[in-house]
């Protein structure tokens, strides 16, 4: 959802959910100055009067919890959820240098700025229809369904996956009545989490608004094997709507660990986050507000996994070797981008979190897709991600690139080996999609206009381009 937000590519995506158009990341706070030392910026001094967003960090115990909560109100802030669970307070304050202030606090263990923009008032809007126009091809037939034998997988018994089996959609929002993902959707589980990280379980807090690529990101998981439109990879599981993109694009950390804890607690086996945190493209530990955001949202993951969800990512599109980053220069994305050396000690998250499956994307032909970031020891697996007929908004379906569109594949079938190992654990499923992935040795990059060649390393069981290889579906219900 970057839109950046959304890792989506965007390449033929529009729509401002930051997932879609996740071409490329974000950038450092209006002001920030970089640090002489690591490159990494430092938010200039905010002003009294801008409410910003804010996470604190204690020992994971309510006890701790309410003596963070009183040290958010003691030094003018304002508690907006509290995580026992993980030991994470999220709160919002107009105070100059809340942060610090709240560091000084008796158990706190760390606190931080998570937005550079100030906190807005959420605001309803009417979802943007899809393009009538606009027509797959047949049912089963397109080319990311055979790429990871999907189609093959569907011919057997349980190859559709199980009604057991939930995969949380932390995105956009999703269609609930799309005639091909309605028989699969579980309003139950759906919320939304976009105002201020607060949890909201009304139905209008999960439907999509200003973007379509949660529903698209639904139907390549779970799209019904109907007759109509298309298929997805497990067209018997269900899907639930997480939304943790705002109208405006942004995914921030308060609302990606709403949507983590969320997945767990609604009992999901999988989750997919087609998506990268904002306002950083890459988080850095030597920026005290950077290093308590990627601890806050490490924790809400790690709770996922010890609660049975597989976290499944994108790797994002920005033609990046993850394992040497270099310099940033779109972040922070919701105010002013200041270049700065993300080298050393920062990262993409959720993709480069303990626990995540990260996912690269590839062409209709098998190559890594121009566009799809890569690393080795850094990707997992891959999957098709380049020109993905799904479904949109409005019983409506187009076509979508990114490694957005990749990591539902590998969702898709993370499902189907939950379906088929009922009471697996996450490491375990981890293990099983990887272990079934088709060896894919290194590729030739493309290289988009104005690039540099991208090197690719490692053998074929596990490279920077393709990790232990693509998904597959057929081995999930086979083995």
């Amino acid at each position: 959802m970057r839109h950046s937000r959304t890792r989506a590519a965007c390449a033929a995506a529009t729509g401002s959910v930051a997932l879609l158009a996740a071409l490329l990341g974000p950038a450092a706070p209006a002001g920030a100055v970089p640090d002489a030392t690591s490159g990494a910026p430092v938010a200039a001094p905010v002003a009294d009067g801008t409410l910003l967003s804010y996470v604190v960090n204690t020992r994971a115990n309510r006890g701790q919890v309410q003596k963070a909560e009183r040290a958010v109100v003691a030094h003018g802030g304002t508690v907006v959820a509290s995580y026992p669970e993980i030991g994470v307070v999220v709160a919002q304050s107009a105070v100059r240098d809340f942060a610090a202030r709240v560091r000084t606090a008796s158990g706190v263990e760390s606190a931080g700025q998570t937005r550079t923009a100030a906190v807005v008032t959420p605001e309803d809007s009417a979802p943007t229809p899809g393009n009538p126009a606009s027509v797959p091809p047949a049912e089963g037939t397109a080319y990311d369904v055979t790429a990871v034998k999907a189609d093959q997988a569907h011919l057997l018994p349980g190859g559709k996956g199980s009604r057991d089996v939930l995969v949380a959609v932390l995105d956009s929002g999703i269609d609930d009545v799309h005639e091909d993902l309605a028989a699969n959707f579980d309003a139950a589980a759906s919320a939304g989490c976009t105002d201020g990280g607060r949890l909201d379980r009304d139905r209008s807090a999960w439907l999509p608004t200003s973007s379509d690529h949660g529903t698209h990101v639904a139907g390549t998981i779970a799209a019904d094997d109907n007759g109509k439109g298309v298929v997805g990879v497990a067209p018997d599981v269900r899907v639930s709507s997480v939304k943790v993109v705002d109208e405006n694009g942004f995914i921030y950390p308060e609302y990606a660990i709403c949507g983590y804890v969320w997945a767990a607690e609604t009992g999901a086996d999988v989750s997919n986050a087609s998506l990268y945190v904002d306002p950083w493209q890459y988080w850095c530990q030597s920026d005290p507000d950077q290093a308590a955001a990627i601890e806050s949202v490490q924790r809400a993951v790690s709770y996922a996994t010890r609660s049975g969800v597989l976290s499944v990512a994108a790797a994002g599109n920005d033609y990046r070797d993850l394992g040497s980053k270099g310099v940033d220069t779109s972040s922070p994305n919701d105010t002013t981008p200041v270049p700065r050396d993300v080298s050393t000690g920062c990262v993409d998250i959720p993709a480069e979190l303990d626990g995540v499956v990260t996912t690269s994307s590839t062409t209709a032909t098998g190559e890594k897709s121009a566009f799809s970031n890569y690393g080795l020891g850094v990707i997992d697996v891959s999957a098709p991600g380049s020109s993905i007929w799904s479904t949109t908004i409005g019983d409506t379906y187009g076509r979508k690139s990114g490694t957005s569109m990749a990591s539902p594949h590998a969702a898709g079938v993370a499902a189907l080996l939950a379906s088929t190992h009922p009471g697996a654990t996450p490491a375990q499923l981890l293990a099983l999609l990887r272990g079934q992935a088709d060896d894919t040795p290194c590729t030739a990059p493309i290289v988009p206009p104005g690039r540099a060649p991208q090197t690719c390393t490692g053998p074929a069981e596990d490279n920077a381009f393709y990790g232990d290889g693509r998904v597959d579906a057929l081995e999930a219900v086979t083995r």
